[in-house]
């Protein structure tokens, strides 16, 4: 099995489960333990691994927080593109992740906050007033059913009890 092969195995079986046992990985891929952690240990220096996320949801604890969703319509910069757009907006940590999109816009942005109005006076404040941005429009997440590839909501059981006649 080549270097690029064994990479591939060892990024699809973590892509999902992180926290998975070395010793585990090493039996189900049939890859020593310790290639597999000198092989993420260079793929992390070389930034293949971008980081490690833990998929929490959030409805079930007591955190009061708003997911948008915010699509950008911006005029690319000449030389650069949406590159710069997209950098500025990304420093702030409000923002959890920024995409180019194909489409009526440009980027999209997700971001989380507190309240509502937080939400909105971060576009008003902070993004809408950029220079190269054109408009913005706002989406907030009502129910997450998946995210990340993971299910996130319960199926309800009908606990009505069945009646004959």
């Amino acid at each position: 099995m080549d270097q690029n092969e064994k990479r591939m195995r060892i990024l699809k079986a973590i892509e999902h489960d992180a926290k998975v046992d070395l010793k585990e990985l090493s039996v189900r891929l049939d890859i020593p333990e310790t290639e597999i952690v000198n092989e993420m240990s260079l793929m992390e220096q070389e930034g293949l691994i971008c980081g490690y996320l833990t998929l929490i949801d959030w409805d079930r604890t007591d955190s009061q927080t708003v997911t948008a969703l915010i699509e950008v319509r911006c005029t690319p910069q000449r030389g650069q593109g949406f590159d710069t757009i997209a950098e500025r907006i990304y420093k702030y940590p409000e923002v959890n992740s920024v995409y180019l999109i194909s489409g009526g816009f440009d980027l999209l942005v997700t971001l989380e906050g507190k309240t509502l109005k937080e939400i909105s006076t971060f576009v008003r404040d902070k993004l809408s007033v950029q220079e190269s941005i054109l408009s913005c429009a706002t989406h907030f997440i009502l129910q997450k059913y998946k995210d990340h590839g993971t299910i996130l909501s319960r199926k309800f059981e009908d606990e009505r009890m069945p009646i004959t006649l």
